[in-house]
């Protein structure tokens, strides 16, 4: 009996040549590897019919494979560039599984690793918002108080100038208008018809909030730090 039932891919990506923070994906943090904790979030949800890495470093590989995850190829290294585009990593990653597995596979569910702090509650809400959405795409996000588009400047023949607008003098960030969120790279879900035409995110796309002390995004060593704190003494749990 065939299933109707849609199926989801887990995918996580995981290059070898990080800049901010040198050798991130498998850096110790706060007592294991940063990649361990998008890998315990992503096994400990049961709505993906199949987890992958993809990455394109050895030993990478070989800490994924410690962990419990499955690392089915070596990526190749025209998708390990500075310059590679996500959406040929997915393309390339969806295409192996679906012909090792012999199946379609509906759904790409995307983490990023660099996110340490999202829960496998928050994949199971991201999932379970895209089939009661049925959107093009499930984007987690975060509000971006501090990064608030009313605040961003251009200088303009030596003067600061808005690139939206202007500020309004003595209002509180949190009451700025409309409130602006920012990707905070903790879950996507992509349609495969999508992808497979070079099409990450689509028209519709439906975020899913989440906290700020559960939407650190690590680009640099500040950003390390500011998990490192959330892990230690918070409780984004």
């Amino acid at each position: 009996m065939v299933s109707d039932k849609p199926k989801l891919l887990g995918l996580i990506p995981a290059r070898g040549g990080s800049k901010g923070v040198p050798g991130k994906n498998i850096k110790d943090l706060n007592g294991k590897p940063l990649i361990s904790y998008t890998i315990d979030a992503a096994k400990s949800t049961d709505k993906l019919d199949r987890l992958i890495v993809s990455t394109d470093s050895e030993e990478i590989a070989t800490v994924c494979k410690e962990l419990g995850a499955e690392v089915p190829f070596i990526r190749p290294d025209h998708l390990a560039t500075d310059t590679a585009r996500a959406i040929g990593v997915i393309q390339h990653a969806l295409e192996f599984a679906e012909e090792q597995d012999g199946c379609v596979y509906d759904l790409v569910v995307y983490l990023e690793p660099p996110n340490p702090l999202r829960l496998s509650k928050d994949i199971d809400n991201c999932i379970d918002l895209f089939f009661e959405k049925n959107p093009d795409s499930v984007v987690s996000v975060q509000e971006a108080n501090q990064f608030h588009p009313i605040l961003m400047k251009k200088i303009e023949n030596g003067l600061l100038k808005p690139i939206w607008r202007n500020e309004p003098e003595g209002v509180p960030r949190q009451l700025y208008d409309p409130t602006a969120y920012m990707r905070n790279g903790a879950v996507y879900i992509f349609r495969r018809e999508h992808i497979k035409k070079g099409v990450m995110y689509g028209e519709d796309i439906v975020p899913y909030v989440m906290p700020i002390e559960r939407s650190v995004c690590i680009d640099d060593m500040m950003d390390w730090y500011v998990a490192e704190a959330w892990i230690k003494y918070g409780s984004y749990q």
